[in-house]
């Protein structure tokens, strides 16, 4: 009787194990591997076997896109302060580089959307004006988020008074 309870619990603990180490990841989507804590590469769409105990996945990242909302007010203690409004839209390109930032990504396009807006002309207007100002936006994002394996793919953004 105890030897086929025990053999009942180990199968059923190597059951779990079989269980738990088949992942199955969705198209459009990469996760991101470690093993014993440390970074071990990323599994692609399809049926992975990881190793349970072992191997854990970090993050999982939609390699399809994201759209960041912007609402922020611009300059509070100016005389006539005004607000940023719109859109960002960006992608992961490089898992692994996004990996140690996925987390923190859109506080991290945040912070350098500020920067980026001292570096456009603040010169509103005309939809000309505002098309050049985000492109030049949408540039400099790039500049300082390629090595992020980040990609901003399109900015909407308009400054209200």
């Amino acid at each position: 009787m105890v030897f086929s309870l025990t053999i009942l619990l180990i199968a059923t603990a190597l059951a779990l194990l079989g269980w738990l180490s088949v992942k199955r990841i969705p198209e459009g989507q990469v996760y991101t591997l470690r093993r014993l804590g440390k970074p071990a590469g990323t599994l692609t769409a399809g049926t992975h076997l990881v190793l349970p105990l072992i191997e854990r996945i970090a993050h999982k990242i939609s390699i399809t896109g994201y759209t960041l909302s912007v609402d922020e007010r611009l300059d509070p203690a100016s005389s006539a302060p005004s607000t940023l409004r719109g859109r960002v839209w960006w992608q992961v390109l490089d898992p692994e580089r996004a990996d140690a930032v996925i987390d923190r990504a859109d506080d991290m396009i945040r912070l350098r959307l500020r920067d980026a807006l001292q570096n456009a002309d603040a010169a509103t207007g005309t939809d000309s004006d505002t098309r050049s100002r985000n492109q030049r936006i949408k540039q400099t994002l790039n500049g300082s988020l390629r090595e992020r394996g980040v990609l901003v793919t399109r900015v909407e953004l308009n400054l209200a008074a």
